[in-house]
Order: C-alpha cells, then structure tokens, then sequence
C-alpha cells in the first residue's frame, strides 16, 4: 500500500511545562548523563530503567545471536531539532510516561548539555551518535525513531542503515525536501546576513536576546500567542550575544549545505510516518509531501493547525501519534522478518535431512 494523508484537527493543548522546560516534583522524568560515540550528554527517560552496560552487552549479543526471538515491546528515541535539546520532549514524555511507554530523549551534539561537535561535517557526527543511542535503547526493547526538523533527518538516515536495529521511524518536518524561504535565504547567504556577520560594533546582547524574544515563538509555534515563557527562554538563552547568534548561523550554513547530499531514500525500508505542518514557517508541508513521495511505502500524516515543533503545539496528540505508530510499526517490521527468515529455516532443515 503506497500511503495515505490524514488531516485531523488539534485537541486542547494540556497544562505546560515548568518554567525552562524543568520537572516539577512529580515528574516521572529521570535524568542522566552518558556518552555515546564518545560524546557526553544528557538523557531524558520514562518508563523501564536502562539496565547495567554489561547485562546490556550480553543482552544485545543474545538477541543479535537468535533473531528469532519473540518481539518485545515499542521503545520511543525522540531526536530534536537545530538549536534545542531533549527538552522540547518534556511535555510529551509526561503524556507517555502516564500511558506506560517507554521512551528516551537526548541532547544531540553540540546542543543542550551534550559536548559540542568537532570541527568539519556534522552529519557524520551525529550519524555515530544516533547509532550509539539506537544500539543501546535496542537492548530495552523494539526501538522507533522519532525526530523533529534535523531530528527528523538523523532518523531518517538511521533508517538508511540496514544494520541498525530499528523497528520504525516518525519524521517530523525533516529540511532538505522543499523548504521555506528562510532556510534557503540561510543558504545563500543573502546582503543582509552578510552585513550583520560582518558588523565591525557588536550588535548589544539586550538587543540580540529582545529580537529572540520576539522570532523564537513564531518560528516554532503555529501560535505565537500560545508559545510556553519556559521554552521560549530556553531557545533565547542560545543566542546571549552577538558572537553566539554569529556562530550558530554560520553553523545553521553549514548543515544547510550538508543536507543536499543528506539523503538515500532508497535503503529505507522500515516503516515511515511523515508528519507535514500546515503553521510550519520553517520548513512547509509540501516538503512532507515530497518526502512521502519518495518514499512510496511511508504513512502522510498533515496537520494544518501545527507549526514546526507540533511537540511544543500539541504534546498530547503527539504522544497518542507516537503511540499507536510505534505499535503498528514494531508488528510489521518483526512480521516481515519473520517471513524473510523462513525459507532459510525450510531450506536449512532440507539440507541437514
């Protein structure tokens, strides 16, 4: 079946997150710190605690030694997008948490607490970092990627990865298709960009942090108006001043370029849910559709009334989403292997007869 698209209308966005994205006293979040690929980061989970390193390791040779084995249950990896971290997922975590999903959020590098990238192309840093986190949450159960923006991109070049053991994956306004005006206006580089990296007086950081103010919320909510103070403050706190705003632009210029050749389609084999916003002003619906295309077996969900971060929008329709996605995905991923498998065994039991 090539897919379908699903419009659906938005339900009444919950009670948001303490200020900053931070628990409160009744979170059921646990934090921690690990290090994937060499990199130190922050992780954000609900539901099953990870077991000990070397239970894991035995656990993950066992089930790469008896692919047979009986499928367990979905575990949802959240990636974020540019400029955030794990706690963009903090509102839909508490929804899964209370609905008994587990799940794990966790800063990519050079973002949030994790340690920053090294110099040269970033996409290959992040694409060790993905694969170090789907190895070890694949120990925990039946692992379905989920990403916002270049979130989205790193699960869908996970999903490249035929080794990689992953039962699915949600992309949500992955760049790279047909994107806004904006990112392409990034790309190239126009006059005003220019001029501004190229200021000989600093620009003040009250000034800077004011037009953050002021951009951040209609940038990543399809209401401005409804845009949470805490999240908003996280994502202004990235761009204190001018020298931090000129980094993280000429970095923004970089992974635009690097997106161009981001993509092999083809090798994606899982099951896909494309997610489109309608309110997304950074990267539009109709670069959704393109991805939906390309990918003939994938799943088209638009919503017209979310913007790019619908996990900030909605949390609850996107933990419910998340949810039944992961479910169905895990059965069709383990049903198709199981066929695959088969013949093999048939063949084999012939030959030894």
């Amino acid at each position: 079946m090539a897919g379908y698209s699903v419009v659906m209308t938005a339900t009444k966005r919950p009670a948001p997150a303490e200020p900053g994205g931070r628990p409160s006293d009744e979170t059921p979040i646990r934090v921690s710190f690990r290090r994937y690929a060499g990199v130190r980061t922050r992780v954000l989970e609900v539901g099953n605690p990870e077991p000990e390193q070397p239970a894991a390791r035995r656990a993950l040779r066992r089930r790469a030694a008896a692919p047979h084995v009986r499928p367990t249950a979905p575990r949802l990896v959240l990636l974020h997008g540019y400029c955030d971290s794990a706690d963009t997922w903090r509102p839909a975590l508490e929804q899964l948490a209370a609905a008994g999903i587990p799940a794990a959020a966790v800063d990519l590098p050079g973002f949030g607490d994790a340690q920053p990238l090294r110099p040269g192309p970033m996409l290959p840093q992040l694409d060790a970092f993905a694969t170090a986190v789907v190895r070890e949450q694949a120990v925990l159960g039946s692992v379905v990627l989920a990403g916002n923006s270049l979130g989205g991109t790193m699960s869908l070049r996970a999903a490249q990865n035929s080794r990689l053991p992953i039962s699915g994956v949600v992309s949500i306004a992955a760049p790279g298709f047909v994107d806004s005006w904006l990112i392409r206006a990034v790309a190239r580089y126009p006059l005003p960009l220019r001029l501004y990296s190229s200021l000989p007086v600093p620009v003040p950081g009250f000034l800077v942090r004011k037009v953050a103010e002021q951009v951040v919320p209609r940038l990543l909510y399809a209401d401005s108006g409804a845009a949470d103070a805490g999240q908003v403050q996280r994502f202004t706190a990235l761009f204190p001043d001018y020298r931090a705003t000129k980094s993280r632009l000429e970095q923004a210029r970089q992974l635009v370029a690097e997106l161009a050749d981001a993509y092999r389609l083809d090798s994606v084999e899982v099951p896909l849910l494309v997610v489109a916003c309608g309110k997304d002003k950074l990267v539009t619906a109709a670069s959704g559709r393109q991805l939906h295309t390309l990918v003939p077996h994938s799943r088209l969900l638009v919503r017209e009334d979310w913007g790019h971060c619908p996990q900030l929008d909605d949390p609850v329709e996107i933990a419910e989403l998340l949810t039944y996605f992961a479910a169905s995905a895990v059965r069709t991923t383990h049903a198709k292997r199981a066929a695959a498998a088969a013949p093999k065994a048939v063949s084999e039991d012939t030959a030894a007869g």
